[in-house]
């Protein structure tokens, strides 16, 4: 994993109020709530602020002061890397703690903040990250955290007897590969791409689609079955399996290129989630997969943002 680094904690504060600047003390205590006795503990997304001595310096030459840890409101202070720019559902571990970050930057509160009221800016809101617990335990000082990206599992599912006994190359699946490889490049996220191609076999798919769910893979795309032939039963395969189908994404895709092409209307996609998958079934045509995807990653990481109950707008 090349982006994985070490974090060196610098500063622990509390604060028992809302509104008012952190303390630093010698220990914080999570639980499933955040940090004990910090006013911000609650169970939502942002329990634990952290923001970097990174960025500290920078607003310290704003300032013209020196700026003293917890006075930005974090609850950790930390060394080691621009804290900004880290992304939703990435993680930090400390030994058996977890921390999964869920939200970068704030809104600024403007004249109810003490430095912005002073200086007529802050760093906070652009620069601090929120995190909650995973997993529970103590933090101190001088301790090292180890930060882990998200890796985005997707799995790429071709189904076409043809293809499958080499009478032709599958070209669907493919494209699919380039196109995921691009947009995982473009928003800086890490992934794994796996991918194979099935006849056309019922229980083929489903079992793909059981194992993928047992792998918590994250986004499956399948391509090719979504037609009305005697062949075509991705849609009922993957519909069967699904917890909710999201119905929007597939219908908006038909009307946008059916009012071109009518024959975009006869597709059977359907897109929804299984257990923490997004699953989208896409034609077996290599131009309808470019139509298809450049739709679909329009929402995709949102979609996986409110899989993760993450308020990220």
């Amino acid at each position: 994993m090349k982006n994985k680094k070490q974090v060196e904690i610098i500063s622990v504060n509390i604060s028992e109020k809302k509104g008012t600047i952190k303390k630093a003390v010698d220990e914080i205590v999570l639980d499933e709530n955040g940090i004990k006795n910090d006013a911000h503990a609650a169970p939502w997304h942002r329990q634990i602020s952290l923001l970097g001595v990174e960025s500290f310096e920078k607003f310290e030459i704003i300032a013209s002061r020196k700026v003293n840890y917890g006075e930005f409101a974090e609850n950790i202070t930390t060394k080691g890397i621009e804290l900004y720019k880290t992304h939703p559902l990435d993680r930090f571990i400390l030994d058996s703690i977890e921390l999964e970050v869920t939200q970068i930057g704030k809104k600024c509160h403007g004249d109810s903040c003490a430095i912005y009221r002073e200086v007529g800016s802050c760093v906070m809101p652009k620069e601090g990250i929120f995190c909650r617990v995973i997993k529970p335990g103590t933090i101190k000082p001088g301790q090292t955290m180890t930060y882990i990206p998200k890796v985005f599992k997707v799995l790429i599912i071709t189904l076409s007897d043809r293809a499958f006994k080499g009478i032709y190359p599958d070209k669907s699946g493919p494209k699919i590969k380039d196109l995921t490889e691009e947009f995982f490049s473009k928003t800086n996220r890490e992934f794994e791409i796996g991918s194979t191609i099935i006849p056309d076999d019922k229980e083929q798919l489903q079992s793909i689609l059981l194992e993928a769910k047992k792998n918590k893979i994250d986004f499956i795309f399948t391509t090719g079955g979504t037609g009305i032939g005697t062949r075509d039963f991705t849609p009922e395969i993957v519909s069967g399996l699904l917890d909710k189908e999201i119905p929007g994404i597939m219908e908006s895709i038909r009307i946008k290129f059916g009012s071109e092409k009518p024959n975009a209307l006869l597709s059977r996609g359907v897109a929804g989630v299984m257990d923490n998958s997004l699953i989208y079934t896409l034609p077996g045509s290599v131009k309808a997969v470019q139509e298809y995807l450049s739709e679909i990653f329009k929402t995709l990481l949102h979609l996986k943002f409110m899989l993760h109950n993450l308020d990220v707008h």
